[in-house]
């Protein structure tokens, strides 16, 4: 495509943008109060993250007396299909959404993700099969980011994402600890009621109050184009891979570090309860000290960095820090142990922030979908295997409890789980140390990324669907930067 060709491009999708907002201003979206903001999006979110967060304790709970032989397999069989389903469904439900619009899938994904709470208390084996098979329709994010895109232009984007991003990290921070104090004065029953009423507001403030971003007007230019099967393949964005050098490295790069991340995402707060003897409050309060470090590296340490070393330099700490936390982990046996490498893992947490940037900075205007849905694919994928690698590895390694921690010793740990860990196995934490050899081969792997490159996918046709990955908004300019999409996962 000539240079020409591309700026005519660009110059209608920003037309089409345009009308959309006018559409918005002028009264074309029914129902919800006031125009689609942000703030609807964020409200949804928060709502949704912080009844989960509430049951954090009482679901480590559930989850050893449900399954006390095999407490991290099952933990890890139930994240990974979860994480896996989730994985195959996010492209087609993000193309269902640019037809039939974002509210009715907002109003699909919130139900079924929370769908899961009130069963806990009800049925323990069917709340855990449930969680599984809620990973098809667990995309929130996807479909509150293109509600973000929808009402948003290029330069408020990052802005907003950096928002709803935020939103999610607070609601964690003090959710674990209220429901861990809840259930220890009233009981875990009280927090299930209390989650579940939460999750039932959620879902009342997106029927009654949030807006349609997506006006009816500008439907029918959608239903024109009908969905194919290159907008649906959840592997669309992963075939395009070695078709570049330094998309390959990047990609390799990012497998590599976040596989361990999803695995320990997964399993860490149940290694803290049942291996170290961590308390429910111990475990809340960790969950809340490292949501706000993490917030802090992520936002004025990162900034820092990016200015003073560049950008791969910024990866490469990155991933050393997450060398030195999973080691950590890995061979930690003391509780003060566990909150020496919670900090470090803040400071890892810079890593894919900066590699987001630096493709952001290197890749193709007409590129940057292309490739930030490649990455978004591979932290999809690692979303589902990650937990299942981690449980198997605690399983193969005999990493098991017959019974819960005993009440805390001085040190804040049970000296009989530590007892039993010492005679279990001579790594405290096996599938760490694996994580950790593996984020060394990613930082050799990134050590061979120029700091400067252009990325050029030798297919153009591609191009025409490469928002459906980037995330779900097929009229996004092909020129605007794709923000990495988190992935919704429970605590």
């Amino acid at each position: 495509m000539t240079q020409g060709g591309k700026k005519k491009k660009r110059t209608v999708n920003r037309s089409i943008m345009l009308a959309k907002k006018i559409i918005i201003k002028d009264g074309g979206t029914p129902q919800g109060i006031g125009s689609p903001s942000v703030y609807h999006a964020v409200i949804v979110i928060f709502l949704e993250f912080f009844a989960w967060g509430l049951l954090t304790a009482p679901t480590l709970v559930v989850l050893h007396e449900t399954f006390p032989k095999h407490t991290f397999l099952m933990n890890g069989l139930i994240q990974g299909v979860k994480g896996l389903l989730s994985f195959l469904s996010a492209p087609l439900i993000g193309a269902l959404s640019d037809v039939w619009g974002r509210k009715s899938f907002l109003l699909l994904t919130v139900f079924f993700t929370c769908a899961p709470i009130p069963l806990m208390k009800i049925s323990p084996w069917w709340y855990f099969a449930v969680i599984s098979v809620s990973g098809v329709f667990a995309v929130t994010f996807s479909v509150v980011f293109a509600y973000v895109a929808d009402i948003t232009q290029e330069h408020e984007r990052s802005m907003a994402y950096g928002l709803v991003s935020a939103t999610f990290a607070a609601s964690l921070v003090t959710s674990p600890a209220i429901g861990a104090y809840l259930g220890r004065v009233y009981g875990d029953s009280l927090v299930v009621v209390l989650a579940t009423a939460i999750a039932l507001l959620d879902i009342c403030f997106i029927l009654v109050a949030v807006p349609e971003s997506l006006p009816e007007k500008m439907r029918p230019a959608s239903w024109g184009a009908p969905i194919s099967w290159e907008q649906a393949d959840p592997f669309a964005s992963l075939k395009k891979v070695g078709q570049d050098s330094i998309v390959l490295l990047i990609c390799i790069t990012v497998f590599l570090s976040y596989l361990p991340e999803a695995g320990q995402y997964s399993s860490f707060f149940l290694y803290l309860r049942q291996i170290m003897g961590f308390s429910s409050e111990s475990v809340a309060a960790f969950i809340a000290v490292l949501g706000i470090l993490s917030i802090i590296a992520q936002t004025i340490v990162l900034s820092l960095l990016m200015r003073s070393i560049g950008n791969k330099n910024t990866i490469l700490l990155g991933l050393g820090f997450q060398i030195l936390q999973l080691a950590w982990y890995g061979f930690g046996s003391e509780p003060w142990m566990m909150w020496a490498a919670g900090a470090v893992a803040a400071m890892s947490s810079i890593t894919f922030p900066a590699v987001s940037a630096l493709v952001s900075r290197t890749a193709d205007a007409d590129q940057q979908g292309v490739v930030q849905g490649m990455i978004t694919g591979i932290r999809g994928l690692c979303n589902g295997l990650g937990p299942a690698l981690y449980g198997f590895i605690f399983y193969i390694f005999h990493v098991e409890l017959n019974e819960l921690p005993m009440p805390e010793s001085p040190s804040g740990g049970s000296t009989v789980t530590q007892y039993q860990l010492q005679q279990n196995s001579i790594i405290p934490g096996p599938p760490f140390l694996f994580g950790a050899c593996s984020v060394l081969l990613a930082l050799l792997v990134a050590l061979f990324i120029p700091e400067h490159t252009n990325l050029n996918l030798r297919s153009s046709n591609w191009k025409k669907h490469c928002g459906s990955h980037g995330h779900p908004h097929s009229l996004q300019a092909p020129g605007e930067a794709k923000e990495p999409l988190l992935q919704d996962t429970n605590v």
